[in-house]
């Protein structure tokens, strides 16, 4: 069987949709139904599409979860533990022979295994129309972390951060909350639903650079409500300066926008900004970069801001020469007239109009900056040893691949309101991030100063059958 295999840290942002959530399984149907009607059935089409689609679909499941609308052929709990226990005894090769080439299990059913529910367009197919998915699950599967033993107590925390010289910091919305920064995924305060209004089949569209491309006045509608107001940053950035200051600090990926990071003092040699920020914008059409306050008023506007430099150019050019219409400054081929386009002609060829200005933030379906994957691979990978993860459920590939693309023997942390159920941290710590990184601070006895900060006793309790799940509570104010 000819398997599929990604390079999940140089593949586009992708959203990793969580099966075991009732949210991320609408989610899921509203992405396959959008894909149905374009790229399905059809088998002469671009293979990097359809990996593209199956990758956006993956999801290591909670090994208790359950489908509510599981098909009848699934593996049951017990299987699949057996399936990925014997995929990471015998390897990749001996696993399809034992499984897929004797007839022991179809791939579709074997896909289950790996918490993988097989998608609606190929119901009906063949089973080697199963066969790419089923291979990326596996690879994700044999790319996961498992977690170290020696590791289980707040104290085993304290004493890794004591000692550890190389420290990678994972950082995501969670570490802004605190500042009134919305996060993405939140039900009812995540900026995700505060987007649903816009009639959208899926509110990341937003965020979609296809979509933006063929309509960026979709994301100029609501920039106002992502765009950073303040230049305040929170404890939690506090103490990412802290371990920079006493020189543990080896890098901070971070996956915010609001590039309060380096307001806090992070460093540029020690910050890489997986997603980008709005620190600068860059226009679609003659790639002319500014730094983002000079198209704040259009941002505050909901108006979409043309690039200054292609009206000088236009200027200097004699009135009404056409060229090739480009809705966005991306596309010279002909589509549909959005709202925002200036000219009512509806021939190929229109009078040239401004390249959009698009802020420097990495869009689903766009590459992540190059020194993302240059950092990781060619630096940090033989370095670091501790990995600190904060305020972030990882559902954004490829920065979720990072914990298992790490050497097996260094020890991670997980900081976060909620637990991240894909992957084995050694210590969890649920609660306020802020909180929690304060009380480690002071149990470490080190100095951590933040005008937020309260002398508050924070009750620590080890969450009931788990050996290294701990929440975090103020119990005074």
């Amino acid at each position: 069987m000819e398997v599929f295999h990604g390079s999940p840290l140089k593949a586009p942002a992708v959203e990793i949709v969580d099966l075991s959530s009732e949210h991320d399984v609408d989610d899921e149907k509203r992405g396959l139904e959008r894909e149905d009607a374009s790229s399905p059935e059809t088998d002469n089409g671009d293979d990097d599409d359809h990996m593209s689609l199956y990758e956006d679909m993956l999801d290591s499941m909670p090994e208790h979860a359950e489908w509510e609308d599981a098909p009848v052929d699934v593996c049951t709990v017990e299987e699949s533990f057996s399936f990925r226990k014997r995929l990471r005894l015998v390897g990749e090769d001996q696993f399809i022979t034992e499984t897929i080439e004797i007839g022991a299990i179809t791939a579709k059913k074997l896909c289950t295994a790996f918490g993988i529910r097989p998608p609606p367009f190929l119901e009906g197919q063949p089973d080697f129309k199963y066969f790419p998915l089923l291979g990326l699950g596996i690879t994700r599967e044999l790319s996961k972390r498992v977690k170290l033993p020696q590791y289980n107590t707040i104290d085993d925390a304290v004493h890794l951060l004591n000692k550890s010289k190389n420290i990678i910091v994972l950082t995501g919305a969670g570490i802004s909350t605190s500042l009134g920064i919305p996060d993405f995924r939140s039900k009812e305060t995540g900026l995700y639903s505060q987007l649903e209004h816009l009639g959208l089949s899926d509110p990341q569209e937003v965020f979609d650079i296809t979509i933006f491309r063929e309509d960026p006045s979709i994301f100029y509608s609501v920039a106002k409500d992502i765009l950073p107001s303040t230049r305040k940053f929170s404890p939690t950035h506090a103490f990412i300066k802290l371990l920079q200051d006493k020189e543990k600090l080896l890098t901070n990926f971070t996956q915010n926008i609001d590039n309060l990071e380096s307001y806090a003092g992070i460093l540029p040699e020690k910050l890489i900004q997986c997603h980008g920020s709005f620190a600068t914008a860059t226009c679609v059409e003659c790639g002319y970069r500014v730094q983002c306050e000079e198209i704040y008023k259009d941002l505050k506007a909901g108006r979409v801001a043309r690039c200054d430099r292609c009206i000088r150019n236009m200027r200097l050019k004699p009135f009404g020469i056409k060229r090739k219409r480009s809705t966005s400054g991306l596309s010279t081929s002909k589509k549909k007239r959005q709202s925002y386009e200036d000219s009512t002609d509806d021939e190929d060829y229109d009078i040239a109009v401004a390249g959009v200005m698009k802020p420097d933030i990495t869009f689903f379906g766009e590459d992540l900056p190059e020194t993302f994957h240059d950092r990781l691979t060619k630096h940090d990978k033989d370095l670091v040893d501790l990995v600190i993860v904060i305020g972030t459920s990882l559902k954004v590939a490829p920065v979720s691949e990072v914990s298992g693309f790490l050497p097996p023997e260094t020890p991670q942390i997980y900081i976060s309101r909620e637990p991240c159920q894909h992957v084995d941290f050694d210590i969890d710590m649920l609660g306020e991030c802020d909180t929690i990184v304060t009380e480690l601070c002071r149990r470490a006895g080190w100095d951590l100063k933040h005008e937020m900060i309260k002398e508050d006793d924070v009750d620590v309790q080890l969450h009931e059958g788990y050996e290294s799940r701990y929440s975090f509570r103020i119990t005074s104010a």
